[in-house]
């Protein structure tokens, strides 16, 4: 059980700040999927879910998602940031039925006489009559100080007048946004403690961006200043460098300091990889806790010392995530690697063919080639003589797709020394093919895993005869070794179809 004075609530704010990524805008239906993830399953306290009065399409996604809420016993869990407009956003919530309003003020003086052209006294003024509109509403109202980070560097007498004067209305919570990502961990420290015991009765959250790359950083620091609670988005999303990456602080959260969150570990790679799809912004194979790379072991001595008792890991364990450590294969390869990867693989081999197995995955390695745990049974059956695909063929495959058409597909398959052929339909070219597979495979009773991610890459500076590299990751529910198969040509649906090809190699050699 967490300690009351130890818990650290966690609003995530991907929905909200983080369509503010240049080219991201998220459907009411996205928005409402990541909602449902990011509250039932990952545990978030709450969601802040869109800005009032933007466009019509916010306000249908705003209601779908209260609709949803209050089946849930959700609905105070739903926040939107609105406006300084007296009535007008507060009417617009009425409509939509959330509760929340995050309420956008200037927290620094420099925003203030600048941007709003007015006094201090005046924007208190304003404050005061949309949070009493918003009360009459039965709306909770949190604030945010916009700029508080400079406000507080350039502009303190003014973030102190601002605090004694509007801590006396109605407010949850205060809201300390490092809106351009300007301070550093000790900034933050200084300035949070300095204010939390000025105003010690008042909860204060901190809203980090990253532009310095020290988001992570900053929040560890704000919450041992006495902040009560961190905004974080996944994967970082957010404008310019983006916002506090909910992966990182959480993880960082709980393994530097004594806080903790009601954030389900296991849960963080999930929500990473439907944040991705949604989006249409891939993170990078490097990412810290949930990049594609980072629980794989390249060194072969590395490897040999996981073997001999973890002698290379560190407490940010993939398991916690739901996730496997990876033996990367290439020319920095050794034995271990091998070994690993074909006990992920459920094989077994005598000590001569191991050793034949790492020549040649050495050997292709300083070829430049990627050598994935999936191409070790064609090399095995490459070394022993075997022909590994002569199991199952697709002898014939012809998809028809383009504008106004619906997609068709054509296959034509050989297993076993017997021919099988059916067609199909789907939403593009690859669901047609897929389809009339499932038809083939549904008569041969072979069942495949469900299709998790699907990447398409070209060399940089290609043309467009250039060779196209496939790459499909497919996952069993509850398999933590997912089969990851590449296909290269230079169509793109033939690359597709030899990388569904090699999966098929791969699972029917495991019957």
């Amino acid at each position: 059980m967490t300690e009351p004075n130890t818990k650290i609530e966690i609003l995530d704010v991907t929905l909200r700040d983080g369509e503010q990524t240049n080219g991201v805008s998220f459907s009411w239906q996205q928005k409402l999927n990541i909602t449902k993830h990011l509250l039932k399953d990952l545990k978030a306290d709450r969601v802040e879910i869109a800005s009032a009065r933007v466009s019509p399409g916010e306000f249908e996604a705003v209601q779908k998602i209260i609709e949803w809420a209050k089946g849930e016993g959700l609905q105070d869990r739903i926040e939107i940031l609105g406006f300084v407009d007296f009535d007008k956003t507060v009417e617009w919530m009425k409509g939509t039925g959330v509760k929340v309003l995050n309420l956008l003020t200037k927290g620094s003086l420099n925003h203030l006489t600048n941007q709003l052209r007015k006094t201090p006294e005046e924007h208190f003024s304003d404050i005061k009559q949309t949070v009493d509109f918003a009360t009459e509403a039965g709306i909770t109202v949190n604030v945010y100080l916009e700029d508080w980070s400079n406000g507080y560097l350039h502009s303190r007498d003014y973030v102190l007048q601002y605090l004694q004067t509007i801590s006396k209305y109605p407010i949850k919570r205060f809201y300390l946004a490092d809106t351009l990502g300007v301070m550093s961990p000790e900034e933050v420290k200084t300035a949070v403690t300095d204010l939390v015991s000025l105003f010690p009765n008042l909860w204060f959250e901190f809203h980090g961006h990253n532009d310095y790359d020290l988001a992570v950083a900053n929040c560890l620091e704000a919450v041992k200043a006495g902040a009560r609670g961190l905004h974080v988005a996944v994967n970082g999303l957010g404008e310019r460098a983006g916002n506090s990456p909910l992966e990182a602080v959480v993880t960082s959260l709980h393994d530097k300091t004594k806080f903790r969150t009601s954030i389900v570990e296991k849960e963080i790679t999930n929500a990473s990889r439907l944040v991705e799809v949604f989006s249409g912004k891939r993170i990078s194979d490097n990412r810290p806790i949930v990049g594609e790379d980072v629980f794989t072991q390249t060194a072969g001595v590395h490897a040999d010392g996981d073997k001999k008792g973890n002698l290379y890991a560190n407490p940010i364990l993939p398991e916690r995530f739901g996730r496997s450590r990876v033996y990367a294969l290439g020319k920095l390869a050794g034995k271990a690697s091998i070994t690993e990867n074909l006990k992920q693989l459920g094989m077994v081999l005598s000590p001569e063919i191991e050793k034949k197995v790492l020549a040649r995955v050495i050997e292709l390695g300083d070829q430049n080639k990627t050598v994935t745990k999936e191409d070790l049974p064609y090399i095995i059956s490459d070394i022993s003589g075997e022909n590994l695909e002569s199991s199952f063929h697709i002898e014939f495959c012809t998809v028809t797709s383009g504008i106004g058409v619906k997609p068709k597909a054509e296959v034509k398959v050989k297993f076993q020394g017997y021919l099988y052929e059916a067609t199909g339909e789907g939403d593009g070219g690859y669901d047609a093919f897929m389809n009339a597979l499932g038809k083939i495979l549904e008569t041969l009773n072979i069942q495949i895993p469900k299709l998790y991610d699907y990447e398409v890459r070209i060399p940089p500076g290609g043309n467009t005869n250039a060779l196209v590299e496939t790459v499909i990751t497919w996952k069993k529910e509850g398999d933590i070794h997912p089969i990851r198969s590449i296909g290269i040509d230079s169509d793109q649906q033939v690359a597709a179809v030899k990388a569904t090809e090699r999966m098929l190699h791969i699972v029917l050699g495991k019957l």
